[in-house]
């Protein structure tokens, strides 16, 4: 009968080798894979990567962008509201307007009412003489003068001339002075007020009103009033 071997005793145990797990192979070669995947996306596609001085350079650039822009946006502001003020203030001037334009078409109107009232000018004529007041004050001929034209003629435009008859400086037989013509227009109606020097000394009785195309021609209207 053969002896058995004898066994060895490893107190130990002998554990027995193996290789790198698949698993961790894969785990990293796919780790690999991604870092060269990364690497090519920002080599080839994606911007180059900035260098300190270029980081600066940027956020300088940035900063001063947003500086314009709060400084454009508060122009903005202001801009819109002295737009808003414009408009607020057209929109006083437009109803101021729209008042007085009230206040004048009502003028007008009375101004027409007391014209129609006034007694009509006993020479007729193309241009009536519907009133006149005369009065001398400092050496001169302080005169208020209405004439007036039917509605549907033409306007007239000519000189209105007065002719002044009184006692000369020094007494003396009475005397008569054109004084100088005056450029009026005449519509509807028309009102002269003003003063004209008169000779020194001289001290008007009355005085003629002549309503002319031109100085000297053929008076088309015309009245006699005493001067106050």
């Amino acid at each position: 009968m053969p002896l058995a071997k004898p066994v060895a005793f490893d107190p130990y145990g002998s554990r027995r080798r193996r290789g790198v797990p698949r698993w961790l192979l894969l785990l990293l070669l796919g780790v690999a894979i991604g870092v060269a995947g990364v690497l090519y996306v920002q080599r080839n596609h994606l911007p180059p990567r900035l260098s300190a001085q270029e980081s600066v350079q940027l956020r300088a650039a940035f900063d001063k962008a947003e500086a314009e822009r709060v400084r454009l946006d508060g122009a903005l502001a202001t801009a819109t509201r002295q737009l808003e003020t414009a408009l607020a203030e057209k929109k006083t001037l437009a109803d101021e307007l729209g008042a007085s334009r009230s206040g004048a078409d009502k003028l007008r109107n009375d101004n027409l009412a007391l014209l129609a009232a006034l007694p009509p000018d006993p020479r007729g004529g193309g241009v009536s003489v519907r009133a006149a007041t005369f009065t001398q004050q400092d050496g001169k001929l302080v005169y208020d003068v209405v004439l007036s034209r039917p509605r549907s003629a033409k306007a007239f435009t000519g000189v209105v001339q007065f002719t002044v008859a009184g006692s000369p400086a020094g007494g003396g037989a009475e005397a008569a002075h054109a004084l100088p013509p005056i450029a009026v227009s005449v519509g509807a109606y028309e009102t002269l007020r003003g003063t004209l020097a008169l000779p020194e000394g001289f001290k008007p009785r009355q005085a003629t009103i002549r309503v002319m195309e031109r100085a000297g021609a053929d008076p088309v209207g015309m009245r006699v009033m005493y001067v106050q």
